[in-house]
């Protein structure tokens, strides 16, 4: 590591930076992962899969997964990735055996489509064709006009009110039947809260409550807002989100360019926004919609910028006056976060470019050869780090030292002039940079969110894909691996025992994709990383993005 200390002559102090040029090693001769990126059928009707190995008999439920699952509609493809129509999966686990099951999202964005045979919603990455049956004029004069709001929700399953939803970074949700994956009503965020959109990352306290981080823009600027739904029984005939509140609202530092953000950080007492520097901006989106430009070039990394944390109570939504910020980088997932004696710990997946989000286009993807290469060492390396938040700061606390007095940590933070400088921990040692970093962090949640754990779980990306399974052990940053060569496995997700005494007793789960054989659930002893079993699957499964188990099914 190269540690580079500098001085931040524009805001008149002086605070260290860390500068971190660690990265994966240079890969070549990458498996080829095209029919990771194909469309499928789905499979509505639960089928048998092949049990090999053993999986524990006390497993009862189901395990839910999302994601891209088609990728054109008669002549017209999808550009990237993200905008692939969603694909939900179950897999239903009991006495030891397990049936598999798919179903499309009916979108109303998927229904258009499919009875024109064409793309007709905007995505992501992927500007709608013009109609051919208009005339030339019609079809100029079509780009000026507001395009149709995709619901193609296709990132994860979450939960309001003890209801199942699919959900994406925009204002549509759609409920969902956990047994038969029928999809049901549309829900329209606006319609209970004025926000435009909300991330499919919520968090869960342990009343039931449920909390997301939403925005709008207006005539007054560009707001983040902290919202919060009240429990449920999860036994509502129709969607119901009643009662939403939002606790804060968050005006931004730029309220010509807001900030891109995918998740937030929750403990018992405090939620904390990262306004990172990933910008968006609303002119470019009118403009590249006139050019016919899709959108994911409307984001831009300026790494010039500060990343700020803004911390809000999480009881009474009121925001600390205190600025936190760091240099920049930026951040997907958090891993988790809590409180001790005073400080804010928090953990998560971060790295130094945030160009990233663009590049999963299906042309990066499909590549093969030397562009495949040349693609995956583009790509940033996304590492855990932990950053400390000193939430009791005295006013005749002197600047340009470290307000940190933790035994268990060497992040900084340093009072200055406008507000206390961040410097993180690195939560790993160089073996991880073997396995390419890490992302899709997963806790034990039910037991350990908002308070102190010991272990997190989560994909090695030793290829654009994850391509391994690792176990962070935080007491001396030692890491286990499940590897196995052309096989990438998903998100894993922790499913503790019932009769559980450590906080690793219990299984992790993850859908692993080959182009070489049969796909397959896998389930790995929590406590030693090592396989009980899997459960192949007779068809075909495209690489997906989030998921969770659902006890109740």
């Amino acid at each position: 590591m190269i540690i580079v200390f500098c001085q931040a002559i524009t805001s008149g102090n002086t605070h260290y930076t860390k500068i971190s040029n660690k990265k994966r090693p240079s890969a070549s001769g990458l498996e080829f992962i095209g029919p990771l990126v194909c469309s499928v059928e789905e499979t509505p009707d639960p089928i048998s899969t092949v049990i090999k190995g053993e999986i524990p008999s006390w497993i009862t439920g189901s395990f839910l997964r999302n994601g891209p699952g088609r990728f054109e509609f008669g002549e017209s493809k999808f550009n990237h990735w993200f905008d692939g129509m969603a694909l939900m999966h179950r897999f239903h686990i009991k006495d030891g055996q397990a049936t598999y099951s798919s179903c499309f999202l009916r979108s109303d964005s998927y229904v258009q489509n499919a009875e024109k045979n064409r793309i007709v919603v905007s995505e992501f990455g992927t500007l709608a064709t013009p109609d051919p049956c208009k005339n030339i004029f019609a079809r100029f004069f079509s780009r000026f006009q507001i395009p149709k709001a995709t619901d193609n929700a296709g990132v994860s399953f979450v939960k309001y009110k003890g209801d199942f939803y699919v959900s994406t970074e925009i204002n549509f949700m759609r409920r969902i039947d956990p047994v038969s994956l029928e999809t049901k009503e549309k829900v329209d965020w606006s319609e209970y809260i004025a926000i435009n959109a909300a991330t499919a990352h919520p968090h869960y306290d342990r009343d039931g409550a449920t909390y997301n981080l939403g925005n709008s823009y207006g005539r007054n600027g560009f707001f983040y807002h902290i919202l919060r739904v009240p429990p449920g029984n999860g036994k509502n005939d129709v969607a119901d989100l009643s009662g939403a509140e939002i606790l804060c609202s968050i005006p931004a530092s730029d309220p010509r360019k807001p900030s891109y953000y995918h998740s937030f950080v929750m403990s018992e007492n405090y939620i904390v926004f990262i306004e990172q520097p990933i910008k968006l901006d609303p002119l470019k989106f009118m403009l590249y919609r006139v050019a016919g430009k899709s959108f994911h070039k409307v984001m831009s990394w300026n790494p010039e910028l500060e990343t700020i944390f803004h911390v809000a109570d999480r009881h009474t939504g009121q925001l600390i006056k205190t600025k936190y910020y760091s240099s920049a980088m930026f951040t997907l997932h958090q891993i988790n976060a809590y409180e001790d004696n005073g400080y804010l710990i928090m953990d998560m997946c971060c790295g130094d470019d945030g160009t990233v989000i663009g590049d999963f286009t299906m042309e990066n993807l499909q590549a093969s050869g030397e562009e495949l290469d040349k693609f995956f060492n583009s790509l940033c390396t996304n590492l855990p780090r932990r950053y400390v938040l000193p939430l009791d700061i005295m006013e005749d606390e002197p600047n340009d030292h470290n307000l940190i007095n933790l035994p268990y940590t060497t992040a900084t933070a340093v009072k200055t002039v406008t507000g206390v400088f961040l410097s993180h921990e690195d939560l790993y040692n160089d073996d991880l940079l073997q396995y390419g970093g890490l992302e899709f962090p997963q806790i034990n949640y039910t037991y350990y969110n908002a308070r102190p754990y010991r272990y997190f779980y989560a994909c090695g990306f030793g290829h654009v894909f994850g391509d391994s399974l690792l176990k962070m052990d935080l007491e001396g940053k030692k890491l286990k691996v499940w590897r196995h060569a052309g096989l990438f496995p998903s998100e894993p997700v922790f499913v503790p025992a019932p009769d559980a005494k450590d906080e690793d007793d219990g299984v992790v789960m993850s859908v692993v994709i080959t182009p070489r054989e049969s796909s397959f659930l896998l389930v790995l002893d929590a406590k030693t990383f090592t396989e009980l079993g899997r459960a192949e699957v007779p068809v075909d499964i495209p690489y997906g993005t989030h998921g969770l188990f659902n006890e109740m099914s």
